[in-house]
This record gives structure tokens, sequence and C-alpha cells, in this order.
């Protein structure tokens, strides 16, 4: 059961998170931690999944981001910047849209298999859940840790759907607990 009352969202803003007086909880619940923010990447090229000859490895045959995706990732850090808040660890899925977000906003990452996409492979979905469930039971108090994933994870996780470029705190029992889209 979603507990809708608890959740934080601070609709569309065109300067997401930006100021302090309507994102006040969000980055309490940041600061307070034991929680995961899951960002779907930003904003891609147009088109669904990947061409048919998708290959991990090989950014020249996935889907990537656009200008304005690149923009957006962008934005993520500048506001993490200017809140002075700095995730324990940044994870991202191995495809290089998620990649490349993760390093536009932090300037780092670590890929993480659990955060693949399972768009082509619904089987892989609940183990990857599971995993990434354990990974969040062990975030402690006082870090919160940034995921660069796709729409099925998120899903999978809160039962919502993400926007491109829309970050989810997710709490240590996988429960959402506040939402923020960057446009």
């Amino acid at each position: 059961m979603k507990r809708r009352q608890a959740l934080i969202s601070l609709g569309a803003m065109s300067s997401p998170w930006l100021h302090a007086a309507d994102n006040t909880a969000l980055t309490r619940l940041l600061i307070a931690g034991a929680c995961a923010v899951m960002v779907r990447h930003a904003q891609t090229e147009p088109g669904v999944g990947d061409p048919a000859n998708f290959r991990l490895g090989a950014c020249e045959t996935q889907r990537n981001l656009s200008e304005q995706g690149r923009a957006q990732a962008i934005r993520l850090g500048q506001w993490f910047a200017a809140n002075q808040l700095r995730p324990s660890r940044v994870r991202s899925s191995q495809w290089c849209r998620c990649r490349d977000t993760a390093q536009l906003a932090f300037g780092q990452q670590t890929e993480l298999e659990a955060l693949n996409s399972s768009f082509d492979h619904p089987g892989q979905q609940g183990p990857r859940t599971a995993a990434l469930q354990a990974l969040l039971q062990a975030i402690p108090a006082g870090q919160f840790e940034v995921w660069v994933t796709h729409q099925v994870n998120m899903t999978a996780m809160t039962g919502e759907w993400p926007a491109t470029g829309e970050a989810f705190v997710v709490s240590a029992q996988g429960r959402l607990l506040g939402r923020q889209h960057f446009a």
C-alpha cells in the first residue's frame, strides 16, 4: 500500500528544487539519509528501447542523451551542489545514457548491474529489484546514494512511473518518499 500523504511532490518547476522554502522537506530527507535518490536517466534522442544492434559497451549502438538531456543532467548536479548535498555514492546502470547522466551531474559514477534495464528481459526484474532492496537497507542514517537507472527499475521498486530526468527519493523499505522532475 502506497502512503501518498507522506509523499513530497514539488511539481514540475522550471528550476527544480531551487527555492529553499519549496525543498526544505526534501533536503531534510536526504540529510537524514538511509535512502537513495533513484534518477531516471535524462532526456534522450527520440525512440523507445535501443536499436537492434545494441551492445552494452558501445555507446554508438545505443539511444543516447540529447542536448536537452545533457543540460538536464547538469541542472541535477547543480541543485545538489547548491544545497551542499553530497551523496555517499553515485551508482549507475551500465547504459551510456545513465552513465552520462551521472557523469554530467556528479562527475563520477560506479556501474551497478542491478540498475541495468530489463526492458527486453522482464525475467531479470525480480532479481534486480531484490538486489536493489538489499542495497537500500544497507545505506546508513546520515547518508544517501544516487542511483541513475531506467523507468522499469523505478516502477518495479515503487509502483510509480517516472518521466525522463525525474528523481524518486526511496526509503530503506523501498517506499517512495518524494519525487521531482528535472525539466
